[in-house]
């Protein structure tokens, strides 16, 4: 069954929704320049709240020494981390102690064995802007993820997701999960709860 991930959490009332309405991972957005940043601190206070069936992801943007996301991830209390800048393959071999996820934007020069040279617990292909690092609402070539799928040990489709689309994602690429952001919002850090229900709800219905 295709998994479901909402990122871009910043309060509890939306983390509460999100598990109701039946997401099986959050993403908390460490990346002080994303409309969408929450503290540590904060989102350690969210987490506390939530079922340990809830895979609570920290998002990362260059934030500098591997040891500085361990850090954070462990204040947090978070599960996983989700590298969504420019991190080498190195950079997360590094904190191979975490459960790393790796974003991957695809751009023009992107290719699918590209993401065959991270070793990490999954890959995540968003779609390229210059102006941000996720949350843009943008989608890209389903294809690519499609031949990506193949060479990873499991994938994460984000990019421009939304309920009308995310079943033909799905037929498309048959993903470990998707991640859905500004789809599933109301305004930027604030989500639409029914639009939390309806986008589960194709999830479902697609598998």
């Amino acid at each position: 069954m295709v998994q479901v991930k909402i990122c871009g959490i910043t309060n509890l009332a939306d983390a509460l929704a999100a598990v109701e309405a039946g997401a099986d991972a959050l993403g908390f957005n460490f990346y002080r320049r994303s409309p969408r940043f929450i503290t540590t601190a904060a989102a350690h206070e969210i987490i506390a709240r939530l079922p340990s069936s809830v895979l609570t992801v920290g998002v990362f943007v260059n934030e500098g020494e591997p040891a500085q996301v361990a850090r954070m991830a462990a204040a947090a209390g978070v599960a996983a981390v989700q590298l969504h800048g420019e991190e080498s393959p190195d950079y997360c071999a590094a904190l191979s102690a975490q459960r790393v996820i790796k974003a991957l934007r695809v751009g023009d020069s992107f290719t699918p064995e590209q993401a065959a040279s991270y070793r990490t617990h999954a890959i995540l292909l968003d779609a390229y802007s210059p102006r941000a690092h996720g949350g843009t609402g943008r989608s890209f070539d389903w294809s690519l993820a499609r031949r990506t799928r193949d060479l990873v040990t499991h994938l994460f489709l984000a990019g421009g997701l939304t309920t009308e689309n995310v079943g033909a994602a799905i037929a498309a690429v048959r993903p470990f999960a998707v991640d859905v952001c500004s789809g599933v919002e109301a305004a930027p850090g604030k989500k639409d709860v029914a639009k939390l229900r309806a986008f589960v709800a194709a999830v479902r219905a697609a598998n």
